[in-house]
């Protein structure tokens, strides 16, 4: 008789990615904050129903605790909200956002490219031509002083 060893843990995959470290610490945060707000509202009440002296100390910290519990909530949210704005919002099975940056990215790299080639082409283009040209033939002689670039030496408008 064989009897086939089963393992004890079997890991699967996630069905959802984990939460980034800064969001999942906040998120720890405000769940103890809201926990110990709780523990304190249900202490609150008991010492009321006791008439205890602690009761009116107990129900001011629990109305502090409270206003501290709800901004942790608020700084999950604002945590999560800076988190997918710096980092992109991952979809599955890839980033459509990151793809769609990406794209827009080397478009525009290609056409600084572009704009850089053809200013340096036309930068060749008329300093061949001035040398080229010859005295006072040039297109930027206006004057025809023979001066190779406009405005050079001249102080006549005509």
């Amino acid at each position: 008789m064989t009897t086939e060893r089963r393992e004890l843990w079997v890991e699967e995959p996630a069905t959802r990615r984990r939460l980034p470290d800064p969001v999942r610490t906040a998120a720890v945060r405000a769940v103890l904050v809201a926990s110990l707000t709780l523990i304190q509202a249900t202490v609150a009440f008991l010492c009321t129903l006791a008439g205890s002296w602690l009761a009116f100390p107990m129900v001011l910290s629990s109305i502090a605790s409270t206003v501290v519990a709800t901004w942790a909530a608020a700084d999950v949210w604002v945590t999560r909200q800076v988190w997918n704005q710096r980092h992109g919002v991952v979809s599955v099975p890839s980033s459509t956002a990151r793809q769609l940056r990406r794209e827009r990215r080397m478009a525009r790299r290609a056409a600084r490219v572009q704009t850089r080639a053809a200013r340096e082409a036309a930068r060749i283009r008329l300093g061949g031509e001035e040398a080229g040209a010859g005295a006072g033939t040039g297109a930027g002689s206006r004057s025809g002083s023979g001066r190779g670039r406009q405005g050079a030496g001249t102080l006549s408008r005509a």
